[in-house]
């Protein structure tokens, strides 16, 4: 895994609807700018190679950074894989939808749930949202979010980044009934 940089974000909303947040809303995401582990190659059939070199590495080096930005236990999560013009979307989708990767940030926010995810490829400075769940019950609206992240010098052509997300809360100010209660 050859990674060029490593971006932190966090997100603290004090005030929502024109009423305080108290405490804070607080969402962090921490992104690796990494090689295309399938770049400058011809179209690669079998992606697991690549798979085992770098998708649990990449969840080890992730999940815990994520986690300590956040600076309170997580209650809400998500992914991201935003590949560069020279790569496949599928390249991403290699590296953060398998259990070697996803199994890091399950196991440090004690979650139970599927990470939910976005994939995408564009240009360096791409504008991407990531989406999060409650991290035991994805049917728990209060915590379906997402968070915009914007790196201005990734992904290069030939790079992905690959990002974690993590809210402490669910959103701000929510009011929405039970999925439960619907009829």
């Amino acid at each position: 895994m050859n990674v060029r940089k490593i971006v932190t974000l966090i997100d603290e909303t004090a005030r929502e609807g024109g009423r305080p947040v108290n405490p804070a809303a607080r969402v962090a995401v921490v992104a690796a700018v990494i090689e295309n582990p399938w770049g400058n190659q011809p179209f690669v059939e079998d992606l697991s190679e690549g798979i085992q070199d770098n998708a649990s590495d990449l969840g080890a080096l992730l999940a815990p950074r994520v986690i300590e930005a956040l600076g309170a236990p997580v209650e809400a999560y998500g992914k991201a894989a935003i590949v560069g013009l020279d790569g496949e979307i599928e390249h991403g989708s290699a590296l953060i939808h398998t259990l070697q990767f996803g199994d890091h940030f399950r196991k440090a926010a004690e979650a139970t749930t599927l990470l939910p995810a976005v994939e995408k490829r564009g240009r360096a400075g791409v504008t991407f949202d990531i989406p999060l769940k409650h991290k035991t019950d994805a049917t728990i609206r209060s915590h379906h979010q997402s968070i915009e992240v914007r790196i201005p010098d990734a992904p290069h052509p030939g790079e992905i980044v690959v990002a974690l997300a993590a809210a402490a809360q669910g959103r701000p100010q929510q009011r929405l009934a039970p999925l439960s209660s619907e009829k």
